[in-house]
């Protein structure tokens, strides 16, 4: 089993005996962008462990019934508010590129890779 960070493997993560488990490949790449930018300082895993508790919780607040299909949105909104806190990104840069990825992905055909364009920006 691959070592992580003490507390990664937490309460509600989906997992097997091998660590945890993806549903979609877009979660595997949100999990390994945290830990690329945790070993690289960007924040420690305490300050990682406090975001995504605080994102579930306001999610559950919010209504959310945790039935565990909805964990790696919560892991993806509590990065991106990292990454904006720490000034690695901003919030608008970081949905500036959610909604030209949302339009590449509507003109892309199922099953091909979507590659983002400079038309997709600002549109």
């Amino acid at each position: 089993m691959t070592q992580y960070p003490d507390g990664m493997l937490a309460p509600g993560m989906p997992r097997d005996a091998d660590g945890p488990v993806f549903g979609a490949p877009w979660q595997a790449q949100a999990f390994a962008m945290t830990l690329a930018l945790h070993e690289k300082g960007l924040f420690s895993w305490s300050e990682w462990a406090e975001t995504l508790a605080a994102q579930i919780q306001a999610a559950q607040a919010a209504g959310d019934p945790d039935a565990g299909d909805t964990y790696y949105r919560h892991w993806l909104a509590a990065l991106e508010t990292l990454v904006a806190h720490k000034g690695a990104s901003s919030h608008d840069e970081l949905a500036r590129y959610r909604e030209a990825w949302d339009h590449a992905a509507d003109r892309t055909p199922h099953g091909q890779a979507i590659e983002l364009r400079p038309g997709d920006f600002g549109h």
